[in-house]
């Protein structure tokens, strides 16, 4: 069978080079990437990528291959409906391989047309290696690769102010932006880059912390050879992610004037600030995540779909959403609540509970204390969905589970004790709550929560996990 190129089906559109991409992975393909190909069809967006690899070269190598084009699969739930749909998208005009063809990586510093800068090296890629030097040919680090292709750029047009880059990093990483740009500052400084360059870096290169979402599996090698019949071509290169998307990216709104981000129906925002979005993300979407995977394996069931369809722990998940975590809000986001739990019915997707539940403690600290604390300020008690699903976490780490090395030390060492009758469980839930080492705070102080976890615990290892959810939901837990 013929595999993917430009000679197959339509003829696709030479697009001048206006981004630099650095990242091949299949979520910079299925988000950015397709999201420009939306641009380039709705707009006068009238550009293409050159990807560049954070390390290695197979994918930069497939990638020419195909000439850049790849088949992506977008499948979930799309105006209340379950859609499976497919196109081939061309928006990446090569690949450069930075260990064996840095030469052209430079010459791409001299384009006119280039003016986007897009990363995800994933949260562990945005750091300074000291090694790194400017002749390296590539540096180690992403940012040590930046920063020699902004500065040959500053040099190609002798600090004209005109040809700065606007950088949107996708890593999930908080200041993702600002602590880029202060990683490359500290590259100017070791490599003695001169004042003239730190000031063209912070006066004519837009650096915007972005938030990213949307869940992508990646290639399809359960059913790839289905898909290879259904298209009648070879794809090394499918991609398959979910229908919806969000792109936060917090930067001046002259930005869309490049970026026509406001002219197609995409879920992207240019804002002044990103935060409420990174908050209603983590509390509503992780949280109900990290909430729901103790509850819901124990329960005996698997993945996240079947979890929001069962009709107890469904029910759970719903009124945990909407009456315990939307209340401590301060915006509308009743919206994008709605679209969580359509995301999570996707019929498409096994999303497996047990891989969520990795480092489930920490989790939980960063996920859902901070909704528990809020909500016991704004209503003045406790919200008991999320208190039993703190009940259900410790029940959770009875159980084999991946997390710090201490902090599993400490449940194996506790729990054989309750096991052993050396301790009660009131005892267990007192010394487990005011762990601070655990949860970054002794949570004893918060009044009424160790009774409440105490007797929930309590109903969970006498009835089962859903004989006691049941019971709970009998009561109504309100």
């Amino acid at each position: 069978m013929e595999k993917l190129s430009r000679k197959i089906g339509e003829d696709y559109p030479v697009y001048p080079e206006k981004v630099l991409q650095f990242g091949e992975g299949n979520f910079l393909r299925a988000f950015v990437d397709w999201q420009l190909y939306v641009l380039n069809k709705e707009t006068n967006f009238n550009g293409s990528v050159v990807v560049v690899q954070p390390k290695g070269t197979n994918k930069i190598v497939g990638l020419n291959e195909q000439e850049g084009l790849f088949t992506l699969y977008l499948q979930g739930m799309k105006e209340n409906k379950a859609v499976n749909e497919h196109m081939i998208v061309d928006t990446i005009s090569r690949g450069i391989d930075l260990f064996t063809d840095y030469h052209q990586y430079i010459e791409l510093a001299h384009s006119e047309e280039l003016r986007f800068v897009i990363s995800n090296t994933t949260e562990a890629g945005i750091y300074f290696e000291p090694t790194d030097r400017l002749e390296d040919r590539p540096q180690i680090s992403f940012p040590g690769k930046l920063t020699a292709f902004l500065f040959h750029r500053f040099q190609a047009f002798n600090g004209d102010q005109q040809k700065g880059c606007i950088v949107i990093p996708c890593e999930l990483i908080e200041e993702n932006g600002i602590k880029l740009r202060e990683i490359v500052l500290q590259y100017a400084e070791l490599w003695n880059l001169g004042e003239e360059f730190v000031s063209w870096i912070m006066q004519n290169n837009t650096f915007c912390n972005s938030l990213v979402d949307r869940i992508v599996p990646g290639f399809p090698k359960d059913n790839i050879d289905e898909i290879t019949e259904e298209l009648g071509y070879q794809d090394d290169l499918v991609v398959v992610g979910e229908q919806y998307h969000q792109w936060v990216i917090e930067g001046p709104q002259w930005i869309k004037d490049e970026f026509p981000i406001d002219q197609v129906a995409l879920n992207t925002f240019i804002v002044d600030d990103l935060t409420p979005y990174r908050t209603q993300k983590v509390r509503i979407l992780n949280g109900a995540h990290t909430a729901m995977t103790p509850i819901g394996y124990l329960a005996g069931l698997e993945t996240v779909s079947e979890a929001v369809e069962d009709e107890e722990v469904g029910r759970y998940i719903h009124e945990l959403i909407y009456e315990e975590i939307v209340p401590t809000l301060n915006s509308d986001v009743k919206v994008f609540a709605n679209d969580v739990i359509n995301r999570f019915r996707n019929p498409y997707f096994k999303h497996y509970l047990l891989s969520i539940s990795l480092n489930s403690i920490s989790k939980f600290t960063a996920r859902i204390l901070p909704t528990l604390l809020d909500y016991l300020e704004k209503k003045k008690e406790l919200p008991q969905r999320i208190v039993f699903s703190l009940a259900a976490l410790l029940h959770f780490y009875r159980g084999k589970r991946e997390d710090d090395a201490a902090v599993l030390d400490w449940f194996v060492a506790s729990w054989k004790a309750v096991d052993e009758q050396s301790i009660t469980l009131d005892q267990f839930v007192q010394s487990c709550l005011s762990n601070q080492c655990i949860w970054g705070m002794d949570l004893t102080s918060v009044d009424g929560l160790t009774e409440l976890v105490t007797e929930y615990l309590d109903k969970i290892e006498q009835a089962g996990m859903r004989d006691a959810l049941m019971s709970v939901n009998k009561e109504g837990i309100s």
